[in-house]
Protein backbone atom coordinates (compact mmCIF):
# COMPACT_ATOMS: atom_id res chain seq x y z
CA UNK A 1 0.00 0.00 0.00
CA UNK A 2 1.13 3.74 -0.60
CA UNK A 3 0.91 6.54 1.57
CA UNK A 4 -1.60 7.78 0.10
CA UNK A 5 -4.11 5.05 0.71
CA UNK A 6 -2.95 5.58 4.59
CA UNK A 7 -3.74 8.50 4.55
CA UNK A 8 -6.74 8.45 2.86
CA UNK A 9 -8.41 5.68 4.58
CA UNK A 10 -7.41 7.59 8.01
CA UNK A 11 -9.27 10.93 6.90
CA UNK A 12 -12.73 8.84 5.19
CA UNK A 13 -12.55 7.07 8.33
CA UNK A 14 -12.38 9.48 10.69
CA UNK A 15 -15.16 11.68 8.24
CA UNK A 16 -17.79 8.58 8.77
CA UNK A 17 -16.92 8.39 12.16
CA UNK A 18 -18.45 11.66 12.27
CA UNK A 19 -21.67 10.87 10.62
CA UNK A 20 -21.50 8.29 13.25
CA UNK A 21 -21.18 10.49 16.31
CA UNK A 22 -24.04 12.43 14.65
CA UNK A 23 -26.44 9.90 14.24
CA UNK A 24 -25.63 8.91 17.69
CA UNK A 25 -26.71 12.73 18.70
CA UNK A 26 -29.79 12.83 16.49
CA UNK A 27 -31.13 9.87 18.23
CA UNK A 28 -30.63 10.97 21.52
CA UNK A 29 -27.73 9.25 22.85
CA UNK A 30 -25.32 11.38 24.98
CA UNK A 31 -21.53 10.73 23.25
CA UNK A 32 -18.81 11.47 26.26
CA UNK A 33 -15.50 12.29 26.17
CA UNK A 34 -14.17 9.37 26.60
CA UNK A 35 -16.46 7.31 23.78
CA UNK A 36 -15.62 10.70 21.44
CA UNK A 37 -11.94 9.66 21.53
CA UNK A 38 -13.23 5.89 20.89
CA UNK A 39 -15.16 6.84 17.75
CA UNK A 40 -12.23 9.59 16.34
CA UNK A 41 -9.62 6.60 16.81
CA UNK A 42 -11.23 3.10 16.01
CA UNK A 43 -13.57 4.41 12.99
CA UNK A 44 -10.14 5.40 11.25
CA UNK A 45 -8.24 2.62 11.65
CA UNK A 46 -11.04 0.36 11.37
CA UNK A 47 -11.20 1.83 7.77
CA UNK A 48 -7.31 1.10 7.49
CA UNK A 49 -7.53 -2.30 8.45
CA UNK A 50 -9.95 -2.75 5.73
CA UNK A 51 -8.18 -1.29 2.81
CA UNK A 52 -5.06 -3.02 3.97
CA UNK A 53 -7.52 -6.73 3.80
CA UNK A 54 -8.26 -5.10 0.87
CA UNK A 55 -4.85 -4.90 -0.70
CA UNK A 56 -4.01 -7.73 0.56
CA UNK A 57 -6.83 -9.69 -1.44
CA UNK A 58 -5.88 -7.04 -4.48
CA UNK A 59 -2.64 -8.71 -5.37
CA UNK A 60 -4.29 -11.61 -6.66
CA UNK A 61 -7.54 -10.39 -7.63
CA UNK A 62 -7.06 -6.32 -8.37
CA UNK A 63 -10.47 -5.75 -8.74
CA UNK A 64 -11.14 -6.60 -4.48
CA UNK A 65 -8.63 -3.20 -3.75
CA UNK A 66 -10.44 -0.96 -6.14
CA UNK A 67 -13.87 -1.66 -4.93
CA UNK A 68 -12.23 -0.70 -1.24
CA UNK A 69 -11.31 2.08 -2.30
CA UNK A 70 -14.28 3.21 -4.67
CA UNK A 71 -16.64 2.08 -1.46
CA UNK A 72 -13.83 4.76 0.42
CA UNK A 73 -14.22 7.22 -1.75
CA UNK A 74 -18.11 6.45 -1.64
CA UNK A 75 -18.37 6.48 1.88
CA UNK A 76 -16.46 10.00 1.70
CA UNK A 77 -18.88 11.28 -0.92
CA UNK A 78 -21.80 9.93 0.96
CA UNK A 79 -21.26 11.75 4.16
CA UNK A 80 -20.37 15.15 1.90
CA UNK A 81 -23.73 14.53 -0.19
CA UNK A 82 -25.91 13.76 3.25
CA UNK A 83 -24.09 17.19 4.63
CA UNK A 84 -24.44 19.00 1.33
CA UNK A 85 -28.02 18.04 1.02
CA UNK A 86 -29.02 19.37 4.82
CA UNK A 87 -27.08 22.37 4.04
CA UNK A 88 -29.58 23.12 1.43
CA UNK A 89 -32.62 22.30 2.77
CA UNK A 90 -31.53 24.63 5.83
CA UNK A 91 -30.51 27.12 3.56
CA UNK A 92 -33.68 27.45 1.58
CA UNK A 93 -36.62 26.93 4.61
CA UNK A 94 -34.86 31.02 5.27
CA UNK A 95 -36.58 31.76 2.24
CA UNK A 96 -39.65 29.14 2.69
CA UNK A 97 -38.19 27.32 -0.35
CA UNK A 98 -38.62 23.60 0.72
CA UNK A 99 -38.50 20.91 -2.29
CA UNK A 100 -36.01 17.92 -0.53
CA UNK A 101 -35.91 15.81 -3.82
CA UNK A 102 -34.28 19.02 -5.54
CA UNK A 103 -31.97 19.42 -3.33
CA UNK A 104 -30.96 15.84 -3.34
CA UNK A 105 -30.43 15.77 -7.10
CA UNK A 106 -28.49 18.93 -6.61
CA UNK A 107 -26.11 17.29 -3.71
CA UNK A 108 -25.85 13.97 -5.42
CA UNK A 109 -24.56 16.08 -8.80
CA UNK A 110 -21.77 17.96 -6.84
CA UNK A 111 -20.49 14.79 -4.71
CA UNK A 112 -20.56 13.07 -7.95
CA UNK A 113 -18.26 16.00 -9.36
CA UNK A 114 -16.06 14.98 -6.35
CA UNK A 115 -16.56 11.67 -6.96
CA UNK A 116 -15.03 11.68 -10.21
CA UNK A 117 -11.30 12.64 -9.02
CA UNK A 118 -11.75 9.90 -6.14
CA UNK A 119 -11.81 7.41 -8.35
CA UNK A 120 -10.39 8.11 -10.93
CA UNK A 121 -7.19 9.23 -9.59
CA UNK A 122 -7.03 6.98 -6.71
CA UNK A 123 -9.41 3.81 -6.78
CA UNK A 124 -9.02 3.25 -10.39
CA UNK A 125 -5.36 4.85 -10.74
CA UNK A 126 -6.49 5.67 -13.76
CA UNK A 127 -3.85 8.92 -15.13
CA UNK A 128 -3.78 9.14 -18.53
CA UNK A 129 -4.96 11.78 -20.42
CA UNK A 130 -6.00 10.16 -23.77
CA UNK A 131 -9.25 9.82 -24.73
CA UNK A 132 -10.66 12.56 -21.92
CA UNK A 133 -13.36 13.27 -23.52
CA UNK A 134 -14.99 10.46 -24.10
CA UNK A 135 -14.29 9.39 -20.66
CA UNK A 136 -16.25 11.92 -19.02
CA UNK A 137 -19.06 11.52 -21.23
CA UNK A 138 -19.36 7.96 -20.10
CA UNK A 139 -18.79 8.84 -16.49
CA UNK A 140 -21.69 11.57 -17.52
CA UNK A 141 -23.92 8.66 -18.37
CA UNK A 142 -23.20 6.48 -15.70
CA UNK A 143 -23.57 8.73 -13.06
CA UNK A 144 -26.87 10.12 -14.36
CA UNK A 145 -28.16 6.77 -14.55
CA UNK A 146 -26.80 6.96 -10.85
CA UNK A 147 -28.45 9.59 -10.33
CA UNK A 148 -32.03 8.34 -11.37
CA UNK A 149 -31.15 5.63 -9.36
CA UNK A 150 -30.46 7.35 -6.32
CA UNK A 151 -32.89 10.02 -6.38
CA UNK A 152 -35.53 7.21 -7.08
CA UNK A 153 -34.74 5.10 -3.74
CA UNK A 154 -34.47 8.25 -2.05
CA UNK A 155 -37.94 9.32 -3.10
CA UNK A 156 -39.51 5.64 -2.54
CA UNK A 157 -38.05 5.55 0.96
CA UNK A 158 -39.02 9.09 1.90
CA UNK A 159 -42.06 9.61 -0.10
CA UNK A 160 -43.71 6.75 -0.64
CA UNK A 161 -42.93 3.81 2.51
CA UNK A 162 -41.54 6.68 4.62
CA UNK A 163 -40.07 6.15 8.41
CA UNK A 164 -40.64 2.50 9.51
CA UNK A 165 -39.78 0.62 12.71
CA UNK A 166 -40.37 3.96 14.75
CA UNK A 167 -37.54 5.64 13.48
CA UNK A 168 -37.70 9.82 13.54
CA UNK A 169 -38.87 11.23 10.42
CA UNK A 170 -35.61 13.29 10.48
CA UNK A 171 -32.86 10.06 11.28
CA UNK A 172 -35.21 8.69 8.48
CA UNK A 173 -34.08 11.17 5.96
CA UNK A 174 -30.91 10.71 6.51
CA UNK A 175 -30.96 6.72 6.40
CA UNK A 176 -32.63 7.39 3.21
CA UNK A 177 -29.37 9.44 1.40
CA UNK A 178 -27.44 6.54 2.56
CA UNK A 179 -29.46 3.54 1.67
CA UNK A 180 -29.86 5.61 -1.86
CA UNK A 181 -26.40 5.97 -1.70
CA UNK A 182 -25.23 2.61 -1.12
CA UNK A 183 -27.32 0.71 -3.83
CA UNK A 184 -25.73 3.86 -6.14
CA UNK A 185 -22.28 2.49 -5.45
CA UNK A 186 -22.91 -0.87 -6.94
CA UNK A 187 -24.06 0.72 -9.95
CA UNK A 188 -21.08 3.21 -10.06
CA UNK A 189 -18.45 0.91 -9.61
CA UNK A 190 -19.52 -1.57 -12.06
CA UNK A 191 -20.12 1.27 -14.68
CA UNK A 192 -16.76 3.07 -13.41
CA UNK A 193 -14.80 -0.07 -13.82
CA UNK A 194 -16.11 -1.89 -16.74
CA UNK A 195 -16.67 1.46 -19.14
CA UNK A 196 -15.50 4.58 -18.09
CA UNK A 197 -11.79 3.93 -16.32
CA UNK A 198 -11.57 0.50 -17.57
CA UNK A 199 -7.17 -0.04 -18.94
Amino acid sequence: MKVIDVIFALIIGRVIGFLFGDFLREWGIEISLFYQIIIWLVFPFFALFCLWLAYLAGRKFIFIFQAAKHYLVGAFITVLDLKLFETLVWLFSLFTISNPIVFKGISFLIATLIKYWGNKYWAFAKHEKENMRQEIIQFFYITLLGLVIDVGIFYYLTQITGPLFGILPTIWVKLSVIIAAFVTAIWHFAGYKFFVFKK
